[in-house]
């Protein structure tokens, strides 16, 4: 007997397709920061009805593509649910949903562990990126969010940067098995993700560009005595860092620091010889932070440097670094380290460090951070 379609995908893929671009007139992919779980119905007509009103209509970001593409491959493969993730350090970030959250009763936010998941399995080749029966592939069938989560389909795709460095993913499951004509769907599945991948590069690296604009603002906010960026700078820079971090589910790290005997400096040898301490730490900081961080004093002999797009362990190194610049210039300092979590923010990450910095100092191991 012949192999039967998908009844909610059919025999030829290119015909769904054609209908695949554009964006729903009801405004259901208006912009929200950080996405949110859609339902939405799975029958064709309604996919191509929507996507038909926005035919040839560029997406104004990479978040309302994306929303159309899982409508789009939600519509044609008859899974419940899809998302995309962003791979942060050790952990798998639910970046946007669409459908039903299903057995995983995934949302936006949601982390788990890159290492035991379908997706990491698929990257690394140990299973196909289409499975319609994940308890049949020995990868997927050991994977913590596979059939022992209740997930028996799984549907992937890399997102990848031009250099190939991984970014996220694009993922489909199911609580039920799926009959093996969903195999169709891998031409599309691949295809979307790359034209995703793209868009999220260049987004990316549109908002390099407005850093390095903003960078070039801080002149209105520069600390007299050290030309680094002031207090007022830091938290506007913060705020716009964070609304970055949870829209493409960024990691970032803050570095305070503190100098060590900035008092007695003043006391012993002067105002002056103070100020030329401040001075050579601002310099110090300046040559052995990476391009691109900001770099700011917080008043007194407080600094602080927020690391953007950098994970805990390229903090600790950056910590390392800092640390190393400032005691081959003979400036003690005492130093903290705080790492934008999931379900925190950089104000969190802020406080950490602020009080990794302290234990620090109080402990008398100064520019050693503390994440005890």
């Amino acid at each position: 007997m012949d192999e039967q379609p998908h009844p909610r995908y059919p025999r030829h893929p290119a015909s769904a397709s054609t209908t695949g671009g554009g964006d729903s007139s009801d405004g259901s992919a208006s912009d929200s920061g950080t996405g949110s779980t859609e339902a939405v119905s799975t029958g064709h007509n309604t996919a191509e009805r929507d996507t038909a009103s926005g035919d040839g209509i560029a997406f104004p970001d990479f978040l309302s593509a994306a929303r159309a593409t899982l409508a789009r491959l939600h519509a044609d493969s008859g899974l419940q649910l899809w998302m995309i993730t962003r791979v942060v350090g050790d952990e798998q970030l639910v970046l946007l949903t669409h459908g039903h959250r299903g057995p995983l009763n995934a949302a936006p936010g949601q982390a788990r562990a890159w290492q035991s998941s379908l997706c990491q399995a698929m990257v690394a080749g140990g299973g196909p990126s289409i499975a319609p029966n994940t308890a049949q592939v020995g990868a997927y069938a050991q994977a913590a969010d596979g059939p022992r989560a209740g997930v028996h389909a799984y549907a992937g795709a890399p997102l990848r940067g031009v250099r190939g460095e991984l970014l996220g993913t694009v993922r489909g499951v199911d609580g039920r098995a799926q009959p093996p004509a969903l195999q169709h769907l891998h031409p599309q599945l691949h295809l979307s993700a790359r034209l995703l991948a793209t868009v999220l590069v260049l987004e990316l690296q549109a908002h390099q560009q407005q850093r390095r604009t903003e960078r070039a603002q801080i002149a209105a906010g520069v600390d007299a005595l050290t030309d680094l960026a002031n207090r007022r700078v830091w938290d506007q820079s913060l705020t716009r860092e964070e609304a970055r971090c949870q829209r493409y589910g960024q990691p970032a790290c803050v570095v305070v620091l503190d100098l060590d005997g900035l008092k007695q400096v003043n006391d012993t040898r002067g105002h002056a010889a103070g100020d030329a301490l401040l001075r050579a730490c601002a310099r110090q900081l300046r040559e052995h932070a990476r391009a691109g961080d900001l770099i700011a004093r917080l008043g007194g002999d407080e600094f602080a440097v927020l690391l953007i797009a950098c994970d805990e362990r390229g903090g600790r190194a950056e910590l390392a670094r800092l640390r190393a610049g400032l005691a081959a210039a003979g400036i003690a300092a005492s130093a903290g380290l705080g790492v934008r979590r999931s379900g925190g923010d950089l104000a969190a990450a802020w406080h950490e460090a602020d009080a990794a910095m302290y234990r620090s100092k109080h402990a008398g191991r100064a520019g050693r951070s503390d994440l005890s």
